[in-house]
């Protein structure tokens, strides 16, 4: 199942997606399933995709990121073995963790939008990962059992504030450079996750591309790791790391600038796309 989040008529919906038509969820929910997020905590999107029909025209709706109201969001960063690489960094015992803020979400179609203050903004195509089911100290053999589902990411950085001192938060979370979408994949269109690939393309040319395997820290450590400091909560997001080929590791560096087209293809999950523009 693809689940998305989305405006119909201008009111903030939510539902599933098959071809070109829409199950509208929010339509039929209850009250308390007012958002994803909400029918993820109270476990009703199975019921209510039994329900709901695929009656809307895709034509009709404006997709929001799938996840509008996350409580957290979580990233790793050199988590992939050839971002480690080119980034230097010695090898580490333990996640590299940051934080976004919910405010720097931007949906499929919507503008990465690169600030005033800097001409470094940087790509970084990533697996996102939402948690379903909530929880504290949770072991890595039942990590998996508490994702929801997968989307793609960009986790675009702003590197002349991301480099201003060795915390990352500024350079992270200006807004509109967090890409998130088009949906979220339910595990069970997932195979095999080490081969699942991420493949991010600028102008229609291939920067980055690895498989899952390359992960130093795979998707059951991180969540382990996640919840024994914090609790995990229905739509939590992480953003489990970049593979190597970031722009400000090439040769000469390469920014994103106003008109690129940013593309974050991930193998059985979908393709976020984004074009870049300038804040006003």
């Amino acid at each position: 199942m693809k689940l998305i989040s989305f405006l119909r008529n201008g009111v903030p919906s939510y539902g599933a997606i098959q071809g070109d038509r829409v199950a509208d969820f929010g339509a039929i929910a209850g009250p308390d399933e007012h958002d994803l997020v909400a029918a993820l905590r109270l476990d009703a999107i199975q019921a209510l995709a039994a329900e709901a029909p695929f009656d809307v025209p895709v034509s009709e709706i404006e997709l929001l990121p799938v996840v509008t109201t996350p409580g957290k969001i979580f990233c790793v960063g050199h988590n992939y073995e050839t971002h480690r690489q080119e980034t230097g960094r010695a090898k580490v015992r333990h996640p590299s963790i940051f934080t976004r803020f919910a405010d720097t979400l931007t949906p499929h179609g919507g503008p990465i939008v690169r600030p005033q203050s800097s001409t470094m903004l940087d790509y970084e195509g990533e697996l996102a990962v939402v948690i379903g089911k909530g929880g504290r100290h949770i072991s890595e053999a039942e990590a998996m059992s508490h994702v929801a589902g997968f989307a793609c990411a960009n986790d675009a950085s702003v590197r002349d504030w991301q480099w201003h001192t060795q915390q990352f938060t500024p350079g992270k979370n200006f807004p509109g450079t967090g890409g998130l979408g088009p949906w979220l994949v339910t595990p069970d269109e997932i195979d095999d996750l080490n081969a699942v690939t991420v493949t991010t393309r600028l102008n229609g040319q291939q920067v980055q591309h690895a498989s899952l395997a390359d992960l130093i820290f795979p998707l059951p450590t991180i969540i382990a790791y996640l919840s024994e400091f914090t609790p995990l909560s229905p739509g939590d997001l992480i953003l489990t790391g970049t593979p190597g080929g970031v722009g400000a590791k090439r040769e000469p560096p390469l920014w994103m600038k106003a008109g690129d087209v940013v593309e974050v293809e991930i193998t059985g999950i979908g393709l976020l796309t984004n074009s870049v523009i300038d804040e006003e």
